[in-house]
């Protein structure tokens, strides 16, 4: 079941992914790291920031580096002028490593944030030989949707849980000419999917976090799904869970259930 449903490919890049990601936002710990990495967890989002991630990924010997995905990148940062270039020697001199798998730009929130110097610089970083993939995260699902249609970038960053569903009609559809990937985070919706809402019925479960991953890696679309646990024990119990495969029909419909409460009432960034 692991072998077929948490292995893949980031689209056209390639790269082969464990389909669960790992961020390190809520510092679980150097030991928490190396045991993802020991578990075949190989996607890494480092994001400049997460000393924890940072130095673990500098200790990787050449021979183990080939095998980890490193996926970071540089934020749009509105109030000064963000260089990609730059921030690509930056990541490269802090990971010490020659090259960075996937480089995103990060915090993409309207169409008029992607200047016509920023789709240069994303241009030349696709025809760099130290950059496999070049990527965005994205909240405006209609221009991410357009530019996977353009085959403008070979992968995408977004937000996509059981109460942010409209990449489902605004995204996927749109993934397959040009094999854009799909990396996608906040599968607990900032855990309120795991919150009981006062809107919920009281003698009715609420979602797990291991059913909130599964819910998210269930759709053939994402190839790997972030998780940002707070410790090692945290990260076992996703890593377990999400090797249990797909959601079946009855709890696909309840966390969809659920995560329509939580989108009509939870309230804030929706």
């Amino acid at each position: 079941m692991e072998d077929a449903f948490l292995q893949g490919t980031l689209g056209r890049s390639g790269l082969r992914v464990h389909r669960l990601g790992l961020s390190a936002s809520y510092r679980p710990g150097e030991r928490a790291i190396e045991r993802a990495l020991d578990e075949g967890m190989n996607y890494c989002f480092c994001y400049g920031f997460d000393r924890q991630m940072t130095r673990v990924l500098r200790r990787l010997p050449a021979s183990r580096r080939e095998q980890v995905v490193i996926g970071t990148g540089a934020y749009n940062y509105i109030w000064w002028r963000q260089d990609l270039l730059k921030t690509l020697e930056r990541r490269l001199r802090q990971l010490r490593t020659d090259y960075i798998d996937v480089f995103h730009f990060l915090g993409v929130m309207k169409p008029e944030q992607m200047t016509p110097r920023v789709l240069d610089q994303l241009a030349r970083l696709r025809e760099d030989p130290r950059v496999k993939a070049v990527s965005i995260s994205c909240h405006d699902r209609k221009y991410a949707g357009a530019l996977a249609a353009a085959g403008a970038l070979d992968c995408l960053m977004i937000r996509y849980n059981a109460a942010h569903r409209g990449a489902e009609s605004e995204i996927f559809p749109y993934l397959a000419a040009h094999d854009v990937g799909v990396v996608s985070y906040t599968a607990t919706r900032w855990t309120f999917l795991l919150r009981r809402s006062r809107h919920w019925p009281k003698d009715r479960p609420i979602p797990t976090a291991g059913q909130a991953y599964r819910f998210v890696l269930s759709n053939p679309h994402v190839d790997v799904c972030l998780t940002a646990p707070r410790s090692e024990r945290e990260l076992l119990e996703n890593l377990a869970a999400a090797r249990t495969g797909p959601l079946g029909e009855d709890e696909m419909a309840f966390m969809r259930s659920y995560g329509d409460v939580v989108h009509a009432h939870a309230g804030w960034f929706m």
